[in-house]
């Protein structure tokens, strides 16, 4: 089983949706189940309906998976499992105190030395900590041995007991904490294989540390992807880039296709630049995936999703409009090239369907010209129709067909007017 695990506590940005689509890919390309598990642990930060809306946004995706996991849920297990290392001398209950650690911190900061737990509480006696009234954590003690494990980006790796330190397994209130949750919900459903940003590279030798002093001895696979920068910041993508998050793009008008295409490109050579992640399901492999960060390039973004928009049915283009006519698709690919997505496309017809003010320097062309449409009869070609004005109006040449395109578009320089009529001759007496 794979898993794809995000936490309620911020928008989906383009680093998770990576992490969900490969996870998406590989499990049906190992025919394995796909686990959504929303880490809410974090009761302070969570966003309410935030994990609606990460469902939403997978469906949204065509996201498919076996089952969903609130982990909060299993608070049960964690607490248990907690329970069984206190039991067996393999974690103990710390007293210090938050300042205490925070001077530590400093001293090894001054020192020029990571920072690692001073194993001060871990020899407090029975009868000490019997009597002691002051709030604790529970710690894990410290590995006896290196926590060495292979990813698949960054080879071999190689952790120090003191790397790995006396991580928290559960809080002042007896909640567990984020690595300890993790470990324990990966060991429970069997994960096989863990694809997640590099960010989390640091969390791994703890969590496997925690499985393995719990007697869980299965070696999961591990991908931590390659660091998304946004090239017009030049700093990592995250959802702090509140125009860059997965449902922002979406409000904008980028197709859920195009984006799941454009996030598949990055790092990797595929056999074609424009795809579905169906397609994509038929080819991908993991394993030829740069190892190198990412450039999110809105140029390329805005790219494929033209081409997307292109392949559209006519039919289901105007829906998306907001109409139900063909005519509509077709007019609203006809304004592909100049415009990146949906929104800049509706804002094109909704220009061709708005009331015009006179044209400036051209208002009495425009108004005879809008008399002479509004009492002409249903014409089918449009060089009829510069006819019929030509010999209802003294307009001719270049001021009737820039009024014309004006009345017709909203935009007097329109180059595409022989193209445009015949999409929305059917409209002209709303048009005028």
């Amino acid at each position: 089983m794979l898993r794809f695990a995000q936490s309620p506590t911020s928008d989906m940005d383009i680093g998770n949706l990576r992490v969900a689509l490969f996870n998406y890919i590989l499990s049906k390309q190992l025919d394995e189940e796909l686990l959504i598990r929303i880490d809410d642990t974090n009761k302070e930060k969570n966003i309410e309906n935030k994990d609606k809306e990460i469902l939403e946004t997978l469906a949204l995706f065509s996201i498919d998976y076996s089952r969903v996991l609130i982990q909060s849920e299993n608070i049960k297990y964690h607490t248990g499992m907690a329970m069984k290392l206190l039991l067996d001398k393999k974690a103990f209950n710390c007293f210090c105190s938050d300042e205490a650690l925070a001077q530590d911190k400093e001293k090894a900061k001054k020192d020029g030395k990571a920072y690692s737990y001073s194993g001060f509480c871990e020899t407090i006696s029975d009868e000490t900590k019997f009597h002691c009234n002051a709030p604790f954590v529970v710690r894990m003690k410290k590995p006896d041995h290196n926590i060495k494990f292979n990813d698949l980006f960054k080879g071999e790796l190689d952790y120090t007991k003191e790397e790995v330190d006396s991580v928290i397994i559960l809080n002042h209130d007896k909640t567990p904490t984020y690595d300890f949750a993790c470990a324990v919900d990966d060991m429970l459903f069997d994960i096989s294989t863990v694809i997640r940003d590099e960010e989390y590279l640091d969390n791994t030798p703890k969590q496997i540390h925690l499985r393995e002093a719990l007697g869980y001895d299965k070696k999961i696979k591990y991908a931590h992807l390659p660091t998304i920068i946004n090239k017009q910041t030049a700093e990592k993508l995250s959802s702090d880039d509140k125009e860059l998050t997965v449902n922002k793009l979406v409000e904008k008008g980028y197709l859920p296709a195009a984006i799941a295409n454009y996030i598949v490109l990055l790092g990797f050579d595929t056999p074609k630049e424009v795809f579905t992640i169906e397609e994509a399901i038929e080819w991908f492999d993991i394993d030829k995936l740069s190892p190198d960060s990412v450039e999110f390039d809105m140029d390329k973004l805005n790219h494929i999703n033209k081409e997307h928009l292109k392949l559209l049915d006519d039919l289901r283009f105007s829906k998306i409009l907001g109409y139900a006519d063909e005519d509509i698709g077709k007019l609203g690919k006809l304004y592909i090239e100049e415009c990146n997505s949906i929104n800049n496309i509706k804002d094109k017809i909704k220009t061709v369907f708005s009331q015009k003010k006179p044209l400036e320097g051209y208002e009495d062309e425009f108004i005879s010209l809008k008399e002479c449409l509004e009492r002409a009869p249903f014409i089918e070609e449009f060089d009829e129709l510069k006819k019929y004005i030509s010999s209802k109006t003294e307009l001719s040449d270049e001021k009737l067909i820039k009024t014309l395109s004006y009345a017709l578009t909203g935009d007097a320089n329109e180059s595409n007017i022989e193209r445009i009529y015949p999409l929305i001759r059917n409209y002209l007496g709303e048009i005028i």
